[in-house]
C-alpha cells in the first residue's frame, strides 16, 4: 500500500496521531508460546530442582477475558522428591488447573505492555484449592514472575519496521519516517471479552495537501517506473509465498496474487490518464482492496508470533484509519489517488537517477 502514497505538502504543523488495534487473544497465546511455551507439547517448565526429582510444569494455556483482565487457564503439574540409591523418589505429586487474571499494564516508556498477574488460584482435579505450603511458595516464587514478565516490545521491532517502510518511500522521507517511528508508543491497553484494544500513539509534522495538478507520466517515465516496479513485485511475491506458508493457506495465496495483478493494472491506469472526469482508478482499488484483504490479515495476524502478528494488526489499524487523517492532512503528506501516485512515482525516478549518477563508473 506504500506505493499508493506520495508526499506534496503544503502547510505544516505538529500532530498527534492515535491508532486503534484490537490483539486478538490468540495473539496474546503466541506471545505466551513463544516467550515462556518452549518445551514439547507446547510446556514450560518453570522450576526444576538440582538434582532432577523436583519439578513444577505448566501446559496447554488457554487465554480469554474476564472483568476487563486477561484469564489464563493452565494445567499444572507438580513434584517434589528426593535422591536415594542414585533414583529418584516421590515424595509429593499434584496436578490440576492454574487460573490466573492479568492485566495488560504500559510501562512508563510507553514502549513495553506487559502482564502482570492480579490474581492466582490453583485447583486439583477433584475441585479443591492447593493447600501444600511449598507449592503455593513455587507459585509464587517462580510462576507467578514468568508469566508475569510475557511482554510485547515496541523497541524490538522499529527499526524492522523502518527498514520495510523507507523501501517503499522516496529518500528524502527517510529521516521524518525514523523520526516518527522514533515517537511510536503505546496509550492504552485495556482487556475485553475477545482481545486487548490497544491504542498506539505517535507524533508527526502534519502536512496539508497542495491541491496541484500532476500530469501523466510520459513514455520515459513509464518506463523508468515499471524497471522500479518490477523490483517491487518480486519483494511482494515473496512476501505472498512467506504469508500461504505460514498459514498454510492457498487461499490467502490466490487472494493476495489476485490483488497484487489488480494493483498493477490500477497503477498504470493512475500513472497514465487524466482521470478528472471519471472514478480515480487509485482510490476505487484500495477501497475495493481493502475490504477484501483485512480479514485476510487478521487472520493471519493471529497464528503468527507476537511482534509480528502485532506489525500486521498495526498496519491494519493504520490502514482503517488512513482516509479519516488524509481529510485532515496528514504525516508525509500522503494522498492515495492517481495525483500522488505520479508524485511518488516521479520522486522515486529521480532518487533512482541520483543514486546511478553517484554510484563509482566501473573501470
Amino acid at each position: 500500500m506504500m506505493a499508493l502514497w506520495a508526499a506534496s505538502a503544503g502547510t505544516t504543523q505538529a500532530a498527534s496521531y492515535t491508532l486503534p488495534v484490537q490483539v486478538d487473544y490468540r495473539l496474546i497465546k503466541n506471545a505466551l508460546l513463544t516467550q515462556l511455551y518452549k518445551g514439547e507439547g507446547h510446556t514450560a517448565e518453570v522450576w526444576k530442582d538440582k538434582k532432577g526429582c523436583s519439578y513444577l510444569t505448566l501446559a496447554n494455556p488457554q487465554v480469554s477475558g474476564e472483568h476487563a483482565q486477561i484469564k489464563l487457564v493452565n494445567q499444572l503439574q507438580a513434584q517434589f522428591g528426593t535422591k536415594f540409591g542414585g533414583q529418584c523418589v516421590t515424595l509429593f505429586k499434584w496436578q490440576g488447573v492454574l487460573h490466573t487474571l492479568q492485566q495488560p499494564t504500559v510501562n512508563a516508556a510507553q514502549s513495553v505492555l506487559s502482564l502482570p498477574i492480579t490474581q492466582i488460584t490453583a485447583i486439583d482435579d477433584n475441585g479443591r484449592a492447593v493447600g501444600n505450603d511449598k507449592l503455593q511458595d513455587l507459585l509464587k516464587r517462580f510462576v507467578e514472575p514468568q508469566l508475569s514478565d510475557v511482554k510485547i516490545d515496541l523497541n524490538a521491532s522499529r527499526a524492522d519496521i523502518d527498514k520495510t517502510i523507507s523501501g517503499f518511500l522516496p529518500k528524502e522521507n527517510a529521516a521524518e519516517v525514523t523520526a516518527i517511528l522514533n515517537t511510536l508508543k503505546f496509550s492504552s491497553a485495556k482487556a475485553n471479552d475477545t482481545g486487548v484494544a490497544i491504542n498506539l500513539a505517535f507524533d508527526a509534522t502534519e502536512k496539508v495537501l497542495a491541491k496541484t495538478a500532476s500530469a501523466p507520466l510520459s513514455a520515459a517515465e513509464q518506463k523508468q517506473w515499471q524497471a522500479r516496479w518490477q523490483e517491487w513485485e518480486q519483494l511482494f511475491s515473496k512476501a505472498i509465498q512467506k504469508a500461504s506458508n505460514d498459514t498454510q493457506s492457498p487461499e490467502l495465496r490466490d487472494t493476495l496474487t489476485e490483488i497484487l495483478l489488480e494493483s498493477r493494472r490500477a497503477m498504470q491506469a493512475g500513472l497514465k490518464a487524466d482521470n478528472a472526469k471519471g472514478e480515480d482508478p487509485v482510490r476505487v482499488f484500495f477501497i475495493q482492496t481493502w475490504e477484501r484483504l483485512a480479514p485476510q490479515l487478521k487472520v493471519l495476524a493471529q497464528q503468527l508470533p507476537e511482534l509480528q502478528g502485532l506489525r500486521y494488526m498495526t498496519f491494519i489499524a493504520a490502514t482503517d484509519v488512513l482516509y479519516a487523517l488524509e481529510s485532515q492532512g496528514t504525516p508525509l503528506g500522503l494522498s492515495i489517488s492517481s495525483e500522488g501516485l505520479r508524485r511518488l512515482a516521479r520522486m522515486l525516478i529521480e532518487g533512482k537517477q541520483a543514486k546511478l549518477a553517484n554510484s563509482p563508473k566501473p573501470k
